[in-house]
């Protein structure tokens, strides 16, 4: 997977703002960063299980085709 877009400095600035001190909105925007980045699936990502799962598809038809064609012999 590929990691996900995440603007670290924009969220640390916000909690700043709204109090948090500096080293721990730093140490939770880092938190919040890595588990976003491993655990979210990109448009790319998507796109290439889309691509996967039409081609596993074909692959089904053409061997019930098979099947059905010997069946029917």
């Amino acid at each position: 997977m590929s990691s996900a877009t995440f603007d670290t400095l924009a969220a640390a600035r916000k909690l700043e703002a709204a109090g948090v001190p500096a080293a721990q909105a730093e140490a939770m925007v880092e938190t919040v960063r890595a588990a976003v980045s491993e655990g979210v699936a990109t448009k790319a990502d998507l796109k290439a299980l889309e691509l996967r799962l039409v081609l596993w598809g074909i692959g089904l038809a053409s061997v019930a085709v098979g099947v059905l064609r010997w069946m029917l012999a």
